[in-house]
């Protein structure tokens, strides 16, 4: 797959690399990146938490309101109650960034 430090990789890169590595179709290795990613970003929008075994969690939490401030002028602004995706990557995915070994 290269050297991915400079690449973002894409629908299309991760439908290629089922193309090439299951052997399904272009057309059906994209229906099918398709159809996982519509269902982790479903299950995300229902506030369900997504584990993926030695990759990481996707969750969603509710932050309540609070006042923040403008950086620039200092001045007290609302800021509005809502929810916010987050990511925690698993000790193994956390260990093989750390050390830039591949899967």
């Amino acid at each position: 797959m290269g050297d991915r430090m400079s690449k973002t990789l894409t629908r299309l890169d991760l439908a290629e690399a089922v193309h090439r590595e299951v052997g399904l179709s272009r057309n059906d290795s994209a229906a099918l990146v398709e159809s996982v990613l519509g269902y982790i970003s479903d299950a995300l929008v229902e506030g369900e938490t997504v584990k993926l075994s030695s990759f990481g969690t996707f969750s969603v939490r509710s932050k309540s309101a609070r006042v923040g401030r403008n950086p620039k002028t200092g001045e007290e602004v609302p800021i509005e109650p809502r929810r916010v995706l987050s990511f925690r990557p698993s000790h193994l995915m956390r260990d093989s960034v750390a050390q830039g070994n591949r899967r």
